[in-house]
Parts: structure tokens; sequence; C-alpha cells
């Protein structure tokens, strides 16, 4: 992990945004960390295209640079692609990842930095979900009150991260890229995309996103976006079941989005640096057509399973 303050900073930047159908709220604290490297983008309605809404969460390592690059700038990659305006938003953001990590690179006051960012972001048009994320940053739905996969950690163990990783000169020890790097997707990150022979995709770290596609149903209460400060400390089914009981029991997007990170802080740093991460959370109610009263009783509801049990793993079930 890396360094600590002797005490944390739990000030909260929080906003809340609307629009598109969508109550949106973020939150993000510095914790015990001694710099904030994290970024997001909330945007209910996309700039120029209204029939869509896109949100991300930036995870930076090394320094905040990269994450908060790509925070201004990775919408705006993906919407000029040409699939974009073709509808073809899976490949679209494929390409946009890529774009803007080449632009970085490209760069003379980016191409030298050491940071990169961990990117997840979901894109929704009025019935559809998709997901694009490299990194372990994560993504999850609450749907009628279980955890919904949207997407998945890019960790070097992972039987095909390592095989692209080694097949690029690279090497995994300990979970770590080269004993370096604790995730084997990325933005930024340069020195791991040096190899001559490899494609951009092909790289020890890559900047191709795994993308998701899930179709958007009534059923579908809210999305969560977070860094791994929060998925370190708490299940994909918890921070569902954190989140879903507060929005039940009256409280604001935000306030929900504060009380999840403050559940996540750790009380010292003395467990292995777990709640020890800077901390981020975007929250994305799906009110659609419905008055916030409506969406608060469809939270209140029991889940499918009518028991809101855990599963034994931390990876949530993929009902789409």
């Amino acid at each position: 992990m890396g360094q600590t303050l002797s005490e944390p900073i739990t000030h909260k930047e929080t906003s809340v945004c609307e629009g598109g159908g969508f109550k949106v709220a973020a939150s993000s604290m510095q914790g015990w960390r001694v710099t904030m490297e994290d970024a997001h983008t909330t945007l209910p309605v996309m700039p120029g295209d209204p029939k869509t809404a896109f949100f991300a969460v930036f995870d930076g390592h090394g320094g905040s640079v990269i994450a908060q690059h790509c925070s201004r700038n990775l919408h705006k990659s993906i919407l000029a692609r040409p699939e974009y305006a073709r509808g073809n938003y899976h490949d679209a953001l494929q390409q946009g990842y890529l774009d803007l990590d080449a632009a970085m690179l490209a760069d003379p006051l980016l191409k030298e930095e050491v940071a990169g960012s961990t990117a997840v972001s979901c894109l929704i048009t009025s019935d559809t979900l998709y997901c694009a994320n490299v990194g372990d940053s994560r993504a999850v739905a609450s749907v009628c009150g279980a955890a919904v996969a949207l997407s998945t950690d890019h960790k070097p163990s992972l039987p095909a991260e390592k095989e692209r990783i080694e097949a690029a000169g690279g090497w995994v020890e300990v979970n770590r890229v080269n004993g370096n790097l604790a995730l084997s997707r990325a933005m930024g990150d340069f020195v791991f995309k040096k190899n001559p022979l490899k494609d951009p995709r092909e790289q020890v770290v890559t900047a191709f996103p795994e993308v998701t596609v899930h179709a958007v149903t009534p059923d579908w209460e809210f999305v969560l976006l977070a860094c791994d400060g929060i998925w370190d400390v708490l299940t994909s089914h918890e921070a569902v079941q954190f989140v879903r009981t507060r929005l039940a029991s009256g409280s604001a997007p935000e306030d929900a989005c504060e009380a999840l990170i403050n559940r996540a802080l750790a009380p010292d740093c003395q467990m292995g640096g777990l709640g020890c991460d800077n901390m981020t959370v975007v929250l994305v109610c799906c009110s659609r057509d419905s008055t916030w009263r409506q969406f608060q009783e469809k939270c209140a509801r029991r889940s499918r399973d009518s028991s809101d049990s855990e599963d034994d793993d931390d990876e949530p079930k993929d009902l789409t």
C-alpha cells in the first residue's frame, strides 16, 4: 500500500445532479492517503447526445494526472468515434478508450507520466447499459435487490491476463505485473506499453476495455460505480444492500454515498491497508418515470431471492 497519514482526511467532496431519468450523487474522500488520486465523471445527459448518459470512476496510482485527464476527456473520445454515430456503442467504447490512451502517449506533457489510472464507465441508453472497464474499479447494479455484476476486476493473476502479460514480455510476481502494478489493465502506465511487436491491445498492460452489455428493465434500482477503496472492504452484495437499505429508509443519494465511504474507512492502518485507500463512489438512481417516493418504495421491496443472503464468493451473479 502507499504512504499514509497519521490521521485520515475525512472531508468529502460530494455533488448531486439530475437528468435523463436519473438522480445521481458522487462522493470522494482522501482518507488515510497522503494525496487524493481519484476522479470521476457524472453526465446524466451526454453533451451533444441527450439520448445517452455517461458515468465513470477513475482510480489513479502514482499520481492524479492521468485520472484527472481521463475524467475530463474519456466521454469526448468515445463521442468522437464514428461507431458512436452509428449507434455501435460497444465498439465506440473500446476504441474511445484506446484513442484517449494513444493521445496521452502522444502528448509531450503526458507521455512521460509515471502515473496510471483505472477507468470503469457506464454508458446508458433508454433500455441498455454498456459498461467498459480497465483495472480494478468496479460497477454493480441493484436489480430487485440483487447485486448484478457489470464489470470484472482486472487482476494480473487472472489466467487470460497473465497469458497476455507474459506473451508481451512481462511477468506476474506476488500477483503484481512485473512485481509492481496490482492491476493488469489501465489508462497511462506507459512504461508497461513499450513492446514494439505488440499492438495496444496486447501490451503488458493494456487500455483496451472489457465491455459488457445489459438490458435495463423497470426492475433496475440503481448502479454503483466505485474504486477499489470500497471493494477491498465490502463485497458487491454488501455495498448494494448498504445503499439500498438507506435509500429505502428515506436517505438522499448523496447521504447514502457518504455513509458508504464512512463504512469502508478503516479506524486505523493496522489491517494490511484495507480501508486506508482513497475512496470514490458514484450512485446512479434509475428513477426514470417514477416519483422519488415511488423509487424509494421500490427499493424497500424484498430482493429477488427473498432472503438477501450473500453468496459465498465476492463476485455477484450476472442476472441479466
